[in-house]
């Protein structure tokens, strides 16, 4: 009797049980969701323009103190490694592994996607545009599996896999960096001509002018639309050194480097994708997604050689860039690139 009596509450202490179980599960689900936010949101290109504002705002309120600014500038990368090491990372990385199966499998399923969208480019592949042969092109070597492959390589750095791995990796670095700098150089000249005080309008003037003298650099020439801009330039290093020495860390890493805080990228060393890289999803169209590395590479190669002509027009002229554009509409018959290897140019 005393078996039928313990029968009924036992069903009971079992039907109660899932139930508690997930009541405790829930919030734990709600920090880990919250937790995984955080860390995309951190680890986001965007983050860093939207927390820039913010940061602009509280270094300010403290009076610009080195400390705030170095504190400020080390958030980000604080912040990541605090989160994966804490008991909340933990679960955070335990969820994201229980998905890993399903998350790897759709990514080799859209990157199959995308070698199919490859085949069917004109821009990939034997049959690619090339470069003839006597400009260095055509190379056996170079089968045309990646964006902005023109056969090109007279000098053959990149016969071996590593080496072409490499070599790739460090064209795309470069392209994306000159095609800020080509942007960015001119911006504060065209400014500083428009009567808006930048400090130093021309580029390659300001680190000198930032040793030399008490210089602050506000962007946009906006007072008080800085970080560091106040500062030494041994303040503005140090920023530099702890704002890049996070993601270039996560680079050598490798794609992985983001799953200790939960974020799953689901692409390649080059174009690692997920929502921190790819918030609008553009990889999810594979055709216009390759043609629109094609159209990367060759305009960071624009870029790259745009800044080699910075820098050897102002090695040679001595003035601004834009200026210079002035300078030849002002007088296109002495001011050109004979006018300066000769001497003859006219400028005031």
């Amino acid at each position: 009797s005393s078996t039928q009596h313990e029968t009924p509450q036992a069903h009971h202490d079992q039907q109660q049980r899932p139930q508690q179980q997930q009541q405790q599960q829930q919030p734990q689900d709600l920090s880990t969701a919250a937790a995984k936010l955080v860390a995309e949101i951190v680890a986001s290109p965007l983050f860093y323009l939207v927390a820039g504002l913010v940061t602009i705002k509280l270094v300010s309120s403290t009076g610009e103190q080195s400390t705030a600014i170095l504190l400020a500038a080390a958030a980000p990368v604080t912040l990541l490694t605090a989160l994966s090491k804490s008991s909340l990372g933990k679960q955070v990385q335990d969820s994201l592994n229980q998905k890993l199966p399903q998350l790897e499998a759709e990514a080799a399923e859209l990157r199959q996607k995308h070698q199919d969208a490859r085949e069917r480019s004109r821009w990939y592949g034997p049959a690619r545009p090339q470069l003839p042969g006597w400009l260095g092109g055509h190379q056996p070597h170079l089968k045309g599996e990646v964006a902005g492959d023109y056969g090109f390589d007279p000098l053959g750095l990149a016969k071996e896999p590593k080496a072409f791995a490499k070599y790739h990796e460090a064209e795309l670095l470069h392209a994306r960096w000159a095609m800020l700098a080509a942007i960015g150089c001119p911006i504060p000249e065209l400014l500083d001509l428009n009567g808006i005080n930048v400090g130093e309008p021309v580029w390659w003037k300001v680190g000198a002018a930032k040793l030399q003298g008490d210089l602050t650099l506000n962007w946009g020439g906006i007072e008080g639309f800085r970080i560091a801009g106040k500062q030494g330039i041994g303040i503005i290093a140090a920023c530099q050194v702890v704002l890049m020495g996070g993601p270039e860390y996560a680079r050598q890493v490798g794609i992985k480097s983001l799953e200790p805080v939960g974020v799953f990228l689901p692409g390649d060393q080059n174009y690692p994708g997920g929502v921190p890289f790819d918030p609008l999803g553009y990889s999810s169209r594979p055709d216009a997604f390759v043609d629109q590395a094609v159209k990367e590479i060759k305009n960071g190669r624009i870029a790259m050689i745009a800044m080699l002509g910075y820098f050897v027009q102002a090695a040679v002229t001595r003035r601004g860039l834009v200026q210079n554009v002035l300078d030849f509409v002002a007088d296109p018959l002495h001011n050109n690139v004979l006018g300066y290897l000769t001497g003859t140019a006219h400028t005031v």
